[in-house]
Order: structure tokens, then C-alpha cells, then sequence
């Protein structure tokens, strides 16, 4: 892609776009390979085996955006807003409840995403401390998840500077939620760009 964009004067996300749903025969992946040096050690074999799975999901993603599922749609908007880049896992953290909640409704219904497979972790502040217990249970009973669910919580203690100064607002912290699944959160990029109409290569890498 480097290569055609040198030749052609653009850049690589407009190749990327262009190519996007072009499948390689292996009589071509083997021509690409002797260009690239002839043989390719295992690791770098196996970088790029794993690179052209993130980008199938990518546009697999891309296909699911184009059923025109309005939830499907909300959710991953949402994601675009307040989600992570990680190319390996969904990470998703906010203070508003339903908000959280309604992001885990969008996983279970448009992946079929399971409970064993979230991951839940609060962040609290000093003023929380005594009633820690009692957030978790809050953010476990929002999200209608078991208590295998939860994850070790990290409470941020005020600074001598801060802590006559600042009081936190947050009655239950913030909540992050996690899904460890590669085919999972390339679908979500993939569908991200196809709604919002760019290529965003660096999301694959």
C-alpha cells in the first residue's frame, strides 16, 4: 500500500480504502513475500497472518454498519466517544450508569457477548473509601453481571493541596468495563469508520 500511494501521490488510508475488499490469492501473497525478501521468519510471518485477521474483522465490521441497525449504530458511536483504542480489547469507562449499562446492552445483543467474558473495575475517590463495597455491588447490579465480574477497584486518595478544596461529584465513581476479544473490538473499529465515512489505518496496527 506504501508503495501504490508513492506511485499514485496519495496517501495510505486513501489506498487502504480503495483496496479494502480485495481478497489476495496465494500465488499472490507468495509474489509479495519474494518482494519483501523472499522468506519470511515465523514471527514476522505470524505478525502478518494476525494483521490480515484484524483487518477481515475490520470489514466484517464494515458490512454490520451497513445493515442500518440503530442500536448497533448507538453503540458504536458511543464507543468512537468514550471507548479505548486498544486493538485487542473493548475498554469502555464512564460515571453514568445507564450509559454504561446501555453499552453492554449493545455488546450482548449485536455480539452475543457473555457475562463470563466482562470484565468490570470501579475507580473511586477518597470520599468513597467507607462505602466501596457498596459501589461495587451498585455497578454489579446496574450491569447485571455475577460477581466474578469484578475486578480490584482503585481509589485515588486527595493530595494535601486538594483534599480541603476538591470534593468529588461522582456518587459512584466511574466504571470501566472490559471485553478481551480481538475480532470483537476490530468489528466496532470497522463499523466506527464505516458510519463515520474515513480510514483510520493506525487502528489496526
Amino acid at each position: 500500500m506504501k508503495e501504490l500511494a508513492g506511485l499514485l501521490g496519495v496517501s495510505s488510508s486513501s489506498i487502504s480504502l480503495w483496496v479494502r475488499d480485495i481478497e489476495l490469492s496465494e500465488d499472490q501473497r507468495d509474489a509479495l513475500r519474494r518482494r519483501m525478501g523472499g522468506r519470511i521468519d515465523g514471527s514476522k510471518a505470524n505478525a502478518l497472518r494476525a494483521l490480515e485477521r484484524r483487518r477481515r474483522d475490520q470489514l466484517e465490521g464494515r458490512r454490520l454498519a451497513r445493515e442500518n441497525d440503530v442500536i448497533h449504530a448507538a453503540g458504536c458511536m458511543l464507543y468512537w466517544a468514550e471507548g479505548s483504542r486498544d486493538r485487542n480489547a473493548i475498554k469502555f469507562t464512564n460515571s453514568d450508569p445507564a450509559m454504561v449499562a446501555f453499552f453492554l446492552y449493545f455488546l450482548r445483543r449485536c455480539f452475543g457477548v457473555r457475562d463470563e467474558q466482562v470484565a468490570v473495575a470501579c475507580n473511586l475517590f477518597a470520599d468513597h473509601e467507607e462505602r466501596q463495597r457498596e459501589i461495587e455491588q451498585f455497578w454489579l447490579t446496574t450491569l447485571r453481571v455475577p460477581s466474578a465480574s469484578l475486578r480490584k477497584s482503585t481509589v485515588n486518595r486527595y493530595s494535601k493541596y486538594s483534599k480541603k478544596k476538591r470534593k468529588n461529584r461522582l456518587p459512584y465513581g466511574t466504571c470501566r468495563l472490559s471485553v478481551y476479544d480481538t475480532r470483537l473490538a476490530q468489528q466496532i473499529h470497522g463499523s466506527i469508520q464505516e458510519y463515520a465515512g474515513f480510514v483510520r489505518e493506525e487502528w489496526l496496527m
